[in-house]
């Protein structure tokens, strides 16, 4: 999927879950199957309460989210957990990518999902931050 398929319409719900499915699928496979189940969502906006939870006022400062219990928080004698869940906001994610403009949509999802994986593995944002510059 190439941005000129979109030409004179913001690409949709569906369009960034299959940017989003064929960026995990071109991840290693030793990176995938680490990532073990994850459940990936696509919606607008983040929940009204989610931004109140993290004290962000605009629905536009937030491109992503991880929900669940990170990998290295989880114990083998410990209660089932809900599953792991990775959302992108479609809004935000499209907002970014038309002020960027020198990344492309697939690129600006894989950073956003990649970034979000980071959280599952129990990273914290300056780890995941200091990655991404160590990989530049």
């Amino acid at each position: 999927m190439s941005e000129d398929l979109f030409a004179g319409r913001a690409p949709s719900l569906d369009d960034l879950a299959e940017l989003a499915e064929r960026a995990f699928a071109a991840l290693p496979e030793g990176f995938r199957r680490m990532a073990g189940e994850v459940v990936f969502r696509v919606d607008d906006f983040p929940p009204d309460e989610v931004l109140e939870d993290l004290g962000i006022e605009d629905p536009f400062g937030l491109t992503g989210l991880y929900s669940g219990v990170s990998l290295a928080d989880r114990s083998a004698f410990g209660a089932a957990t809900e599953p792991s869940r990775v959302f992108l906001y479609r809004r935000p994610i499209l907002d970014e990518w038309a002020e960027n403009g020198e990344v492309t949509l697939e690129e600006l999802v894989a950073h956003v999902l990649i970034h979000e994986i980071g959280h599952h593995f129990g990273l914290s944002d300056p780890q995941i931050d200091a990655i991404e510059a160590a990989a530049e």
